[in-house]
């Protein structure tokens, strides 16, 4: 009985931990502009490029490498950067103990995420001149 326990629980671990076997290659990455605005951005990392209208959500391929970002609001107004991808550390633990040491995952980055609600930082829009005067004028 303990025989057949302990084999039950050493596959499951073996199964459970390599991330290449429990994890979707694409993970979702829901983004929003700083001030609410709308707009569209376009990301990339080494496995693909993507294009998704903002606020909202766009299927990113797992990959080692920083998810770069260059977004533009419906007035024009620009933001570039980039999201850390991240170790999710316990599957990458297990597969290395259990499975194959990592290499499989290793190759398929799907050890890999990124965060998953990013708030993309976007300059305020500038109040335009004409309205600034209008309202100095009005006291």
């Amino acid at each position: 009985m303990n025989t057949k326990l302990i084999i039950l629980a050493a596959a499951g671990l073996m199964l459970s931990g390599c991330a290449t076997i429990v994890n979707d290659p694409n993970i979702p990455v829901t983004a929003s502009f700083s001030d609410g605005s709308e707009g569209q951005c376009q990301f990339q990392n080494k496995r693909g490029a993507w294009t998704a209208n903002m606020p909202g959500t766009v299927m990113i391929r797992r990959s080692d490498d920083s998810l770069i970002y260059r977004c533009e609001t419906e007035d024009g107004r620009k933001s570039t950067g980039s999201i850390t991808s991240e170790i999710e550390s316990g599957k990458l633990a297990a597969s290395v103990i259990f499975w194959d040491l990592g290499i499989t995952d290793a190759i398929t980055d799907k050890h890999r995420t990124y965060q998953g609600n990013v708030v993309i930082l976007i300059k305020k829009a500038d109040e335009p001149i004409e309205e600034a005067s209008k309202g100095a004028n009005a006291s």
